[in-house]
């Protein structure tokens, strides 16, 4: 790997990547239902993350990554591995930068997120997460033997960075909203974007505080914040947060979150499903299981969140039909 993909970045790279990615990337809007904030009796605000290229915040690191190589670097192709939105990610930003992308997959990936990786031109290779193969070591043994470019989904300087401009968007939307004070509440599985918006707003709002939100089982960020030290999930189980069940934090991440992050979050599979339903009812959004956590945690975990305004990062918008259907049912009794 390109020795400047793994380092620990700074502000300074997020910059870079921001000017990178201009006229790359959208700037994703901040929403906020006036009913909602009645309801829970707080002010919440929205980051549109699912509204993102290709459904999900991963193309901001995905670009920012392939537009750092070197044209001998493109020229050799790129691998990645990810359950789904780096994997589409990544396979349209080479498809943009005129390379060839190789994406490892688990078998148990939503079918959709596959059809779409491969819809934008990359390979797919598959590999046994419930079985318990190892997808970083089956990464390096194909990046050896293809000689291509591996770009990890989170522990990589230049996609966390790219994941920071939406720290650096967010920074100026609340100071427009005259906003100083707030939890920050980010969807998490190995930290990328965590880590990349808690570098924004260290620099650019240090007032606000970022909080990790995980699925139950896989709480090992909010672990690692507690102990001081990377802690890890031991057993796979089952769930719909697909997008978000890493087994630990970065090592590129979690110096970044151990030094800035307030206490991490855990919600359930059944209360994320409840978050879809009222991001569609209030704020008109398809979001997925995993890019719905932080919303879940605002609706579920008020008595963990003392903040009186809260930012949610709604992370995805790759949801199977079947899910979001399972969602939208619930909408009624919220």
């Amino acid at each position: 790997m390109n020795p400047d993909h793994n380092r620990v970045p700074t502000i300074e790279d997020v910059r870079a990547a921001q000017q990178r990615c201009n006229g790359k990337v959208l700037t994703t809007p901040l929403l906020e239902s006036p009913l909602l904030n009645k309801q829970i009796g707080k002010r919440l605000l929205i980051k549109a993350e699912c509204l993102q290229i290709t459904g999900a915040f991963k193309f901001r690191g995905a670009w920012s990554a392939l537009s750092s190589l070197t044209q001998e670097q493109l020229d050799r192709g790129v691998l990645a591995y990810s359950s789904g939105n780096h994997a589409q990610a990544i396979a349209y930003a080479a498809a943009l930068h005129h390379t060839r992308a190789t994406i490892i997959m688990p078998n148990d990936a939503p079918a959709l997120k596959r059809t779409n990786t491969e819809a934008y031109g990359a390979e797919v290779v598959l590999y046994d997460r419930p079985g318990g193969e190892d997808r970083e070591a089956i990464g390096q043994e194909l990046a050896k033997q293809r000689g291509c470019t591996l770009i990890k989904p989170y522990d990589n300087t230049q996609v966390i960075s790219g994941q920071g401009t939406c720290g650096l968007e967010l920074a100026q939307q609340l100071a427009e909203r005259r906003i100083e004070k707030a939890d920050v509440l980010v969807c998490c599985g190995g930290g990328g974007l965590t880590a990349g918006i808690t570098l924004a707003l260290e620099a650019d709002a240090p007032g606000i505080t970022v909080r990790p939100v995980e699925p139950v089982n896989y709480d090992d960020v909010a672990r690692s914040i507690a102990s001081g030290k990377r802690e890890s999930v031991v057993d796979y189980q089952p769930s719909i947060c697909d997008a978000i069940v890493t087994p630990s934090p970065g090592e590129l991440t979690f110096p970044i979150i151990k030094r800035s992050c307030g206490a991490g979050l855990v919600v359930s599979d059944d209360e994320a499903l409840q978050a879809i339903a009222v991001a569609q009812h209030h704020f008109k959004l398809v979001a997925e299981p995993g890019g719905a956590v932080a919303l879940a945690a605002t609706l579920f975990r008020q008595n963990e969140i003392l903040a009186d305004t809260i930012v949610c990062v709604v992370s995805g918008g790759n949801v199977a039909p079947d899910i979001l259907t399972r969602a939208l049912s619930r909408v009624s009794s919220i």
